[in-house]
């Protein structure tokens, strides 16, 4: 079994969440192997949750195992985190440590330089995931269940062993004689998860041997489904509105499963009940709000439905008359615009009298230049260069439509005729003394 035959190498060092456990084992022990022929580092990653009485004793055996494998003179090196804190009230282990472990993964894996996250998931565990988001009513997101690999925060998370079965995972641990840890989590009947695999699981694999196959297959059909509906609800709100605003009457005039869609993919997978209250009363309703969640609502007004009460950087959206030359400065972003008279290449005035400055809100697609493809803000940031803490700056739009973004420049879709009055933009940042 090979650790990755078709994940992409994209650093000089390759992390390894380890559990201790018998996936994470195998794979840690494959990744090492295949990494000392490659000339690549491997970083064992492994986070104390603090939940067991037994973590202690898995730390030092993580510790144990890595220097008997450095000592064979293997590429290997462990880096350990204990999480702090516990979950909050209404919050469950689960998610909290969820959450928690993947945020201490990263942050380790940047720290030692590695930009590439193999996790031990398999065929069993995809199958799993599918039953369980299909219990809690999930649609096609959902049930998409772990993609094989994902970008996050400028890291690459990848499932090499999505595709296989367990029992291929315990044949290479009793072929190389791996010592695994035991957690007793995974048989506590209080997560649905250790239910559903010690309960549930063997009588539907003997009453159906080809579920877990036929549960991978839902995912994998999921996530192209996902991925349609994600592609119609970009164009749709193209024409409807951006990531603040929506024009209710473009809306309408969407048949009414493209309106749910849309709605679902701006409010980034709202509650089901928010979203057919919204299909329900929104038709009805020039004037009204509606909750979003603890910070933020929903309100209509004119015909334009916005997000209210959301910040990034400490600042909120305002609008600026960028007509005239000069420096204009732009309150609560640490900043100023400096505007200046250009002949070609700029931006026609008449864009300029009445400009939103607003903070990212996702899903912004930005043309670096005419005649290439409009790219999300993300990846036009990363081909740029430009690291996260300088992308705080805010966004300028007119009305709909992105003009200018600190760093980058004027988005190309925006730049004005030949022969238009026109000026060109800069960002500027205050610098603290």
């Amino acid at each position: 079994m090979s650790a990755s035959p078709d994940t992409p190498v994209v650093a000089t060092t390759v992390a390894v969440a380890f559990s201790g456990g018998r996936d994470s084992l195998a794979l840690l022990h494959a990744t090492v192997r295949a990494a000392r022929a490659l000339g690549l580092n491997v970083v064992a990653l492994h986070v104390h949750h603090g939940l067991q009485a037994a973590a202690d004793d898995w730390v030092r055996s993580a510790i144990r195992l890595c220097g008997r494998w450095q000592r064979r003179g293997w590429p290997l090196r462990l880096r350990w985190h204990r999480l702090n804190g516990s979950p909050a009230a209404g919050d469950s282990v689960e998610a909290w440590a969820r959450r928690e472990r993947y945020a201490a993964l990263g942050r380790m894996a940047r720290e030692e330089g590695a930009s590439l996250v193999l996790l031990a998931q398999h065929r069993q565990d995809q199958a799993e995931t599918v039953l369980l988001q299909a219990l809690r009513g999930a649609g096609p997101r959902g049930l998409a269940a772990m993609p094989r690999s994902i970008e996050r925060d400028d890291m690459i998370w990848a499932r090499p062993w999505l595709d296989r079965s367990r029992t291929a995972i315990e044949s290479y641990v009793r072929q190389h004689r791996l010592r695994a840890i035991e957690d007793p989590s995974n048989n506590d009947p209080r997560f649905a998860r250790s239910r559903l695999r010690t309960s549930l699981w063997p009588q539907l694999s003997r009453e159906f041997p080809q579920a877990e196959v036929a549960f991978a297959a839902v995912a994998a059909r999921a996530a192209e489904a996902a991925a349609v509906l994600r592609e119609t609800a970009h164009a749709d709100l193209r024409d409807v509105g951006d990531a603040h605003e929506l024009d209710v009457a473009a809306w309408l005039a969407l048949s009414a499963p493209r309106r749910a869609n849309l709605l679902r993919h701006w409010l980034n997978a709202p509650p089901d009940s928010l979203v057919q209250r919204l299909l329900v009363e929104l038709p009805q309703s020039r004037h009204g709000s509606w909750p979003l969640d603890a910070h933020r609502q929903l309100r209509c007004y004119r015909g334009r439905l916005r997000i209210v009460g959301e910040a990034a950087a400490g600042a909120d959206a305002l609008t600026l008359d960028l007509s005239a030359p000069g420096q204009h400065e732009v309150p609560g972003w640490s900043g100023a615009i400096d505007v200046r008279v250009v002949m070609s290449g700029g931006l026609a005035i008449d864009d300029l009298h009445e400009v939103v400055l607003r903070p990212r809100g996702g899903g912004e697609s930005f043309q670096r230049a005419p005649r290439t493809p409009a790219r999300s803000l993300k990846k036009q940031y990363q081909q740029a260069g430009i690291p996260p803490d300088q992308r705080q700056a805010p966004l300028l739009w007119c009305r709909d439509r992105l003009l200018f973004v600190p760093g980058l420049g004027i988005d190309a879709r925006a730049v004005a005729a030949p022969g238009t009055p026109q000026r060109s933009l800069r960002w500027l940042v205050h610098r603290s003394s």
